[in-house]
């Protein structure tokens, strides 16, 4: 089964929080934070006043309290607004 956004709406994909630290330590999972940066797994095709700028690949900056949380296949994905995206992160 695929999710295909519609007018503006991009998916994501969570990246997976960090296991140990710098320093080598073990995170617990209950300590572990959910990271603010997703992968962009599918964009919407737009709509007539606004033109996508993501793309699939892009890893990009969310406020983790925006959007539609969908679990499909036994994996978590957010539907955002474009709008709602904070940053593209480049390296």
């Amino acid at each position: 089964m695929k999710l295909k956004p519609m007018a503006d709406n991009v998916l994501l994909k969570q990246h997976e929080a960090q296991e140990t630290t710098v320093s080598g330590i073990v995170l617990a999972t209950s300590t572990k934070e959910k990271p603010a940066i997703y992968e962009v797994v599918s964009v919407g095709p737009g709509t007539k006043d606004v033109q996508m700028t993501v793309a699939v690949g892009d890893r990009v900056v969310v406020d983790q309290f925006v959007g539609t949380n969908v679990t499909l296949d036994k994996v978590d994905y957010k539907f955002v607004k474009q709008d709602n995206i904070l940053a593209v992160v480049t390296d």
